[in-house]
């Protein structure tokens, strides 16, 4: 029996069992999902990032407005023209276009026809109006030549002598307190922006500490086996990227998909009365490609202000374990 054992033992392995692949067994993360959900992280920092999309988005609509008045009042001015009895409105109006251009720093003059003036009443006094018979101003519209504008004065007096219906408007006094309020609400939005991303980076980081306070043992676990300091944060920075990405990208994808629906709107409800005054006095609703690149920095901004924030604080927490382990006194104290 013991030879037949010797022999048994003293052959070879089949070659079936050499060749037999070796299985790998699948490695877990080391931060279990299942402790480190991050949840409620996740739709704080979404809605942080909506809400500073939305501001940023508003401040930039502003600024734009802001800058389109800008532009427009210092290519235009105005010719009204009261209705009267004796007065030939659309001679009246031809002449005072006429007059006008002549003028050096003039560049073109066009007549407001009745459909236009009566599109301009609609939102107050409704729809079907006869301007006729109302005593509504007629408008003429002078382009002038932004380097070089006309004498206001000269032109004003002209007009004056040769319509005495007629006014010349350029615009200045109540365009430049309009100008004025658009950048003090951009001044204001850019405030409220501010004020937002800095409760948003508060938020994130007492909400990233909060959520690591809890998993504190998953740290102490892996420093106490032998883990490296810099080996455990990846692993948590890796787990809190993914959650602050998620998080971001589903509040900066509603706010531009608000901005998207609301241009979309704008652009359906063309040419009619509400479209018209809302454009003017707000702008168009579409931020531009730097209003969508403004909210994919935001949503980098949050994720590397999480990945960070949690780093540094497991960093933080390592070391204080490695400080209380380092002085025998806390210890005493702990176990006491």
């Amino acid at each position: 029996m013991s030879e037949a054992r010797v022999t048994d033992r003293s052959q070879p392995a089949a070659p079936q069992e050499r060749k037999a692949p070796l299985r790998v067994r699948p490695t877990a993360p080391i931060v279990p999902p299942g402790n480190v959900s991050g949840n409620a992280l996740m739709l704080v920092i979404a809605i942080m990032a909506f809400l500073a999309c939305l501001t940023l988005g508003a401040v930039s609509m502003v600024r734009s407005t802001a800058q389109s008045w800008q532009s427009q009042i210092s290519r235009e001015i105005t010719i009204q023209i009261k209705p009267d009895e004796k007065l030939d409105m659309e001679k009246a109006l031809a002449d005072a276009r006429d007059l006008a251009i002549t003028f050096d720093g003039t560049t073109d003059g066009t007549i407001v026809d009745k459909a236009a003036t009566s599109r301009l009443l609609e939102p107050w006094l409704g729809e079907g109006l006869d301007i006729d018979d109302l005593p509504v101003p007629r408008l003429v519209i002078i382009t002038i030549d932004e380097q070089n504008p006309p004498d206001f004065v000269s032109m004003r007096k002209a007009l004056t002598e040769a319509i005495p219906q007629a006014y010349l408007d350029d615009h200045r006094t109540w365009v430049d307190r309009l100008v004025a309020m658009a950048h003090t609400t951009a001044l204001i939005g850019t405030g409220v922006l501010i004020l937002v991303f800095s409760a948003m980076v508060l938020t994130v980081i007492f909400a990233t500490r909060g959520t690591l306070s809890g998993n504190r043992h998953i740290v102490e676990v892996l420093h106490f086996v032998g883990a490296e300091a810099s080996f455990v944060a990846s692993e948590f920075q890796k787990h809190f990227l993914k959650i602050s990405l998620k998080g971001a990208g589903a509040g900066g994808v509603l706010a531009a998909l608000c901005f998207a629906l609301a241009s979309f709107w704008q652009s359906r409800s063309l040419a009619t009365p509400e479209s018209d005054q809302t454009t003017a006095m707000f702008g168009s609703f579409s931020i531009g490609y730097t209003g969508y690149l403004g909210i994919a920095a935001i949503m980098v901004v949050i994720a590397l202000l999480t990945t960070l924030t949690a780093r540094f604080t497991v960093m933080r927490t390592i070391y204080e374990i490695d400080l209380i382990r380092s002085d025998p006194a806390r210890i005493d104290g702990n176990q006491s």
